[in-house]
């Protein structure tokens, strides 16, 4: 598993494939996307998200805190022929400048698992959104079988261990050690890992509304990925709690409160 996410150009083109096929219907459902449409990605990586957007030729911004896969972003579109509708973006999204606009569409997918304090990003990323804008996310609960990332490091035999992020925090960081992965990145996100219940609380606290919401026993991107048939939760599983630990995947789309 880890190879694929070395191989960032079969990254990119996976990404690209979710969003178009998932990511936009789903939005589509309550918000039309069209060319006049103005979208934001926080966490944009390469932009693979990003790309089927500007390929409908809307006006799409990417940021990213990481200047190496901006400026490998810049390097994937610099033939695309939409890119004078792309702006990218390379800093830390609090600190971030030129980006006084607001926007219909914001896009973070597998990213808010990676944001300390959600709390303060969910307030804050209220400038950026449109009275009638949306937010798209999309995120495996923490507690589900790779909830904690653990299928990216370079051990072969830990990345296909499920569940092994929930172990207690020191023997976790012992055993990346032991398997020879350096534990600091995979400590980060067991920091910062989120439930779907702590998510749903933080956007009632934060006055958003949830427009739509999708779980997944099969995440989306796992048809590309592995060739399996996405599969939604079906309601008889969907009990609170327990649900974070087969949910692989929720989508949801919210907007402010009115």
């Amino acid at each position: 598993m880890q190879k694929r996410h070395s191989d960032r150009q079969q990254y990119f083109d996976e990404q690209g494939y979710t969003t178009l096929k998932y990511v936009i219907p789903f939005i589509e459902s309550h918000k039309p996307v069209t060319p006049e449409s103005t979208v934001l990605e926080i966490g944009c990586g390469e932009g693979g998200n990003i790309k089927p957007f500007l390929d409908l030729g809307c006006t799409v911004t990417g940021v990213d805190i990481s200047e190496g896969q901006i400026e490998m972003a810049k390097a994937l579109f610099e033939n695309h022929p939409n890119k004078s509708r792309l702006t990218l973006i390379s800093e830390d999204i609090y600190n971030v400048t030129g980006l006084n606009r607001q926007f219909d569409i914001i896009i973070l997918r597998d990213v808010i698992e990676h944001i300390p304090n959600q709390e303060r990003f969910m307030s804050f990323l209220k400038r950026f959104m449109k009275p009638d804008g949306v937010v798209f996310f999309g995120f495996p609960p923490w507690q589900n079988p790779f909830g904690g990332h653990q299928q990216v490091c370079s051990n072969a035999f830990l990345s296909h261990l499920p569940w092994l992020h929930l172990l207690p925090h020191s023997i976790y960081g012992q055993l990346l050690r032991w398997g020879g992965v350096d534990p600091r990145g995979l400590l980060e996100i067991k920091e910062t890992g989120i439930s779907l219940e702590r998510f749903r609380s933080i956007i009632k606290k934060e006055n958003y509304d949830i427009l739509f919401e999708t779980l997944y026993l099969i995440n989306p991107n796992y048809e590309i990925k592995f060739g399996f048939r996405p599969r939604k939760l079906r309601p008889i599983f969907n009990i609170p709690y327990l649900r974070n630990f087969y949910t692989t995947c929720g989508y949801y789309l919210i907007k402010l409160r009115t």
